[in-house]
C-alpha cells in the first residue's frame, strides 16, 4: 500500500511541473514531438489600410508657409499635431492639398508621396511620415494591453517579450492572431505553434499594426505549478500528506 500511495504521488508530481516540451522555444521539429514545420517566407512591409491614421511633419524655409503653419520662427519647422484618418476612397485631406490617396502605400512610399504633392506648390517641401495608430494588443494568458510597434520587422518573440512572455499556463501550441484586411474583408486568423524554431521567418513571425495576439490558457493548467517555489512546496506538501496518511493506516491496522 505504501508502494502505491508513493508511486501516486510521484505521479502527481511529475504531472503538475511545466516542461521545456511544453513551454520551450525554438525547439527542433522531431518525430517525438511532433512540432510543425513552417516555410520561410518574403517578407512585406505594413500598406496603410482605410481607418489608418496618418501623421506628417512638413518642412520648409517659406516664410509664409511657416506663419500659415503657426510657426514661431519662420525658418523652423511647421508640424502638425492632429492625426488624418484614411477615408473609405483611400484617401486623406491636408491643409493646401487636393486629396491625396496612401492607401496600399508603405510609410516610405505615402511619405514620397506626399512630398512630391507638396512641392508643386512648396519647391523646397520636405515631409516626414508616420502611421499614428501603430500599435498591437495583447489578449489572454499573457499581460494584456495594447503596445507601440517600436520597429520595423518587429517579431512575435519581441511583442511577447513588451508584455513580460507568455504565462506557463499560456497555450503555446495555438497562439493566435487576428489581423485586420481592407476593403471589408473579415480579419485573417493566424494559428501557429510558437515551440518550433521554424516559425522564424515564417508568415506567422512578424507583427503588424493593428495586430491582436490571443493567448489561449491551456486544459488542466490550475493544477500545474509556476515555479520552483511552488514546486517545492507541492512536494513538501504532498510528502506531508503521504506520512499522514500512512500514519492514520498503521494506526487502524494495529
Amino acid at each position: 500500500m505504501r508502494k502505491m500511495f508513493l508511486l501516486g504521488i510521484v505521479a502527481l508530481i511529475l504531472s503538475s511541473c511545466y516542461s521545456h516540451k511544453v513551454i520551450g522555444y525554438l525547439q527542433e521539429p522531431t518525430k517525438s514531438n511532433h512540432l510543425p514545420v513552417y516555410d520561410s517566407v518574403h517578407y512585406e512591409p505594413y500598406r496603410i489600410r482605410v481607418n489608418d491614421e496618418i501623421i506628417y511633419r512638413l518642412i520648409t524655409l517659406d516664410e509664409t508657409i511657416s506663419k500659415a503653419l503657426g510657426s514661431n520662427n519662420s525658418y523652423a519647422a511647421g508640424q502638425y499635431a492632429n492625426s488624418y484618418r484614411v477615408y473609405s476612397d483611400g484617401t486623406i485631406d491636408l491643409p493646401f492639398l487636393k486629396p491625396v490617396k496612401v492607401q496600399g502605400l508603405t510609410e516610405q512610399e505615402a511619405q514620397d508621396t506626399l512630398r512630391a504633392a507638396f512641392r508643386e506648390i512648396i519647391p523646397d517641401a520636405d515631409v516626414k511620415l508616420a502611421l499614428y495608430n501603430k500599435y498591437f494588443s495583447v489578449v489572454g494568458d499573457a499581460r494584456a494591453g495594447q503596445y507601440y510597434v517600436y520597429r520595423e520587422k518587429m517579431n512575435i518573440f519581441q511583442a511577447l517579450a513588451m508584455t513580460g512572455d507568455v504565462m506557463n499556463s499560456g497555450d503555446r501550441r495555438h497562439i493566435r492572431i487576428v489581423r485586420p484586411r481592407d476593403g471589408g474583408q473579415e480579419p485573417e486568423v493566424l494559428e501557429f505553434d510558437i515551440r518550433t524554431n521554424t516559425i522564424i521567418d515564417s508568415k506567422y513571425y512578424y507583427i503588424y499594426p493593428n495586430d491582436v495576439i490571443y493567448v489561449a490558457r491551456t486544459k488542466g493548467s490550475f493544477y500545474k505549478v509556476q515555479n520552483y517555489s511552488a514546486f517545492i512546496g507541492l512536494i513538501t506538501s504532498s510528502v506531508a500528506l503521504l506520512t499522514s496518511v500512512l500514519n492514520y493506516v498503521a494506526i487502524i491496522y494495529q
